[in-house]
Parts: structure tokens; sequence; C-alpha cells
């Protein structure tokens, strides 16, 4: 491994990158962390587990933090391009308003029309393409109307913004025996996990991908990051590909990813809803990694899952078990 590139990441880098994201006037905040104990869920779980809210966050997801960074240390007055299914794409809109910028999201056509709609509404112009060709719309916008890309998980100032939340998470459970966090692009797990490991070598951090859309999984064992037709129902955690910057880091800060399956990530939600939890898909795998016992060695031990993500319409959750 080119060392180099993974230590493009520090502690100071991650400390300075929370006061700018917690002094955002985005209005990031910091989530509860909530014990087991103190939530409706069924008394299950054979670890002391706490759970951080992320789908109470600002815009309902995470990813507002790597974004107020992201925009922080960009120029005023800056067009700007991206491309999302989702979560990402309503911070960087939400962001684009409130700072005056000019903003365009390229959507994979699979995307629900609702979220496009809701991009939309704060005045981020959205384009749908088919999957395959949504980096070609980007790279179209790049050349023809000199907009800037900015990446939606395999970004450094992204990723350091994400490594608030390891930090907070610290904060309250010191040392924790392990993290689980959900795997997309890697955004997410890489922040969190340098965040973690540089403060506490001790606790170990998995990362979760549904099997469908395990891109972080096949990079791992291949050694390099890959690309696959990723499919699941989690779409916030299915992108083309993982990361190279995001594979570079968690493969030195990751103990292993774990894979679970559509009908296991059904079931965590509606777990999860049934407690009055709203998590969507991607935000809910974590959970199911640990309810399903896919999370090595963690009986009796101090857990943290993060639910990452709280963004699911009425019309989706009927498509859940009870």
């Amino acid at each position: 491994m080119d060392d180099s590139c993974v230590n493009v990441i520090s502690l100071e880098m991650l400390k300075e990158a929370r006061e700018t994201v917690m002094g955002s006037p985005l209005g990031v905040i910091n989530t509860a962390l909530i014990p087991w104990h103190q939530t409706t869920l069924p008394p299950s779980v054979a670890c002391s587990l706490h759970l951080k809210m992320e789908n109470m966050q600002r815009t309902g997801s995470f990813k507002i933090r790597g974004v107020a960074n992201q925009f922080a240390r960009r120029p005023e007055g800056g067009q700007f391009v991206s491309m999302s299914a989702g979560n990402y794409g309503k911070a960087f809109a939400f962001a684009s308003k409130h700072y005056g910028t000019r903003g365009k999201i390229v959507m994979p056509e699979t995307a629900p029309s609702s979220r496009a709609t809701l991009i939309a509404s704060f005045g981020v112009e959205v384009e749908k393409a088919p999957t395959t060709r949504v980096l070609s719309v980007v790279e179209r916008c790049i050349r023809e109307d000199n907009m800037t890309f900015l990446h939606p998980y395999d970004d450094i100032d992204l990723i350091a913004g994400h490594g608030s939340l390891g930090l907070e998470i610290l904060e309250v459970v010191p040392d924790p025996d392990i993290v689980v966090v959900c795997c997309g692009g890697g955004g997410l797990l890489a922040g969190a996990a340098a965040a973690i490991k540089l403060s506490n070598s001790r606790t170990k951090v998995y990362g979760v991908e549904p099997e469908g859309a395990c891109t972080m999984y096949k990079s791992f064992i291949e050694k390099k990051p890959v690309s696959m037709d990723a499919q699941s129902i989690a779409s916030g955690l299915a992108p083309p590909c993982a990361g190279d910057l995001t594979y570079r880091i968690c493969q030195q800060h990751v103990e292993g990813i774990v894979l679970v399956s559509e009908e296991q990530i059904e079931a965590a939600v509606s777990t999860l809803y049934r407690a009055g939890l709203v998590v969507e898909p991607a935000g809910a795998a974590a959970f199911a990694a640990l309810a399903e016992d896919k999370i090595p060695d963690a009986a009796g031990k101090s857990v943290v899952v993060v639910l990452s993500g709280g963004n699911v319409g009425k019309e989706e959750l009927m498509h859940f078990p009870d």
C-alpha cells in the first residue's frame, strides 16, 4: 500500500474538520448516542449496545457532516456538480441554497422520483441518467459548463467531515470494543474509522454492505478498489465502485466488511420502526449486521452501531414486513 495516500488523513486534520463542521452555518448537530436499554427495542442483543442516531441529523442523514466541511473549504460563488441517489444530494442541495451557489445533481434513473423532487425544491438542478452514464453526464457538466465536481464520497474534506461522528462516539463511550458502520462508497466508514483508530487503536471497526452492493468487500479481497453492478434496496449503499481514497483508508483502519441480505435489511428497518425509530434501509444495515450475529466476537462487548439515516417515505415503509 502507498502510505502517502493513507497518511493524508491525521487526527489533527480530523479535529480541525470537526470544529468546522460543528461551527458550520448549516446547523450540524451532535446526535444522541442512546443505550439499548433506553429504547423499546426487544432485549435480544447479547452485548452492551449504543445507537448513534444520525437519522436525527439535519437533512436526515450523516451526509451533512461531510458536506459542511466540503463547502467550507471551497471558494464562495463556485458552481458545483455532483452525483447522488438521495442523501448526499439532499445535503448538497441544502448547502447550495444556504451559500447561494449554483448546483447540479446527476441522479441514476433508478432513484425514487420523490428524492429528485426534494433536491430540486432547494433550487438545485437535477438531471437523471442511466446508472452507467451518470459519470459521463458529470464530466459533460465539468467540460461544457465549467462546473467543479464535488465527489459524494471519495473526497478528503468530505471524509474528514464525516470523521466528526467518530470523535463524538468516543466522547460518550471512550473505549468501545466495537463500532459498526454502514458502507457505500466508504466516506463515512473511512472518516469514522480513522477518527476512532487514530484516537484509540484498541477499538475494532467493522463496515457493513448489502450482498448485492459489496464493492468495498470485494476491494478488500482483490486489494484494490473494484466496480460492480451494485443493486440493493439500500440504494444509498449501492454506488458503482468503491472510492480509491476511501478504500485505502478503510484498509488501514477497518477490521473487515460484513455482508447482509436484502431480507435482513428489511427486517432491521421493521424492527426499528416498531420501536418508534424511522430508519431508511441504508441507515439500518449496520443494525441488521449486529441483529443477525454477523459481527465477530460481539457477545458481551461494548458495541456502538450507527443508524446513518432516516430519509424513507411512508410509501416505501409500506413494503416492509410488519
